[in-house]
């Protein structure tokens, strides 16, 4: 009844002449959707993570929600919409309907990032739709470990105290500025701030700041599940970079990151050769590939 009264709703089930619908999940799909994600939990630590906090497929308070792709009854991908868009288990020949669900929800997506091919089908549809990229990261190796890291530990990393705040803080934004090109203050402070203080509270912060109150390195676990982690924001100061310091700090995250999930995961530019040699010394192996698009 309600796609009748409002047809332009995103919410509203669509029956394709074979059998396909998408329609925005709830709390009943909750467990279908727990299932979907499980098949690769590594490449979906992100809705897992979402799922283990809020308990729920349902729409968020703050307007987020999940389009679930059906085939018939059964739930067969998915898509996180808020912020960003994030695509679960999402067959590429599938992505265009629920890039058009996307685009009729009448929201603006900072990014999209996920599997490769799903994301660079979702972003061809939605530049069709009229949404153009700043900039398309087609080639980001997905690399993980499991057991102890190749090469020692860097015992000064530690997790980040809110104490430190005012310290971390700058660290994260130059981090942020040097890894998309703007800073994540335009607009306002307040949400970046709230983000970066959120991790440090949760015990996701990992940071060196030495003797002298300078952030060294620092790096934040930007999904947690108890199955894996995934590493974001690992960002060296560059005072101290060329000095042979980062494959220690990279294993420091691994030691501390398992004692959360038996996996460490994170995914790289392929052109960021430097850091990928690092990973591969740490010991980190290649499982995938993943893709950004930015807007």
């Amino acid at each position: 009844m309600l796609s009748r009264v409002a047809p332009w709703l995103a919410s509203r089930n669509e029956t394709a002449a074979d059998g396909i619908s998408v329609r925005v999940l709830g709390a009943a799909d909750t467990r279908a959707l727990r299932v979907l994600a499980m098949e690769d939990p590594v490449a979906n630590v992100f809705i897992l993570a979402h799922l283990d906090s809020s308990g729920s497929a349902a729409p968020t308070s703050g307007g987020a929600s999940v389009f679930g792709v059906f085939d018939g009854d059964a739930l067969v991908g998915a898509c996180w919409a808020g912020a960003n868009l994030v695509p679960v288990r999402l067959d590429p020949e599938l992505a265009s309907r629920v890039a058009a669900a996307a685009h009729r929800a009448g929201r603006r997506y900072a990014s999209i990032f996920g599997p490769a091919e799903t994301v660079l089908a979702l972003h061809s549809r939605l530049e069709q739709l009229g949404h153009f990229a700043h900039e398309v990261r087609a080639d980001q190796p997905l690399l993980a470990i499991s057991g102890p890291p190749a090469v020692e530990a860097n015992p000064q990393l530690g997790f980040g105290n809110i104490a430190d705040f005012d310290r971390i803080l700058p660290a994260c934004a130059a981090m942020f500025e040097e890894e998309v090109g703007y800073s994540p203050f335009l607009g306002s402070e307040d949400f970046y701030s709230r983000r970066v203080a959120g991790l440090i509270r949760q015990g996701h912060s990992l940071v060196h700041i030495d003797a002298g109150g300078t952030v060294k390195f620092k790096a934040e676990l930007g999904a947690v599940t108890a199955q894996a982690t995934q590493v974001q924001g690992v960002w060296m100061n560059p005072e101290f970079r060329g000095q042979g310091l980062s494959a220690g700090y990279m294993a420091g995250v691994v030691v501390l990151a398992q004692q959360f999930a038996p996996i460490t995961s994170l995914y790289v530019n392929e052109y960021n050769t430097r850091a990928r040699a690092t990973y591969e010394r740490v010991g980190f192996q290649r499982l995938g590939t993943f893709a950004t698009v930015l807007y």
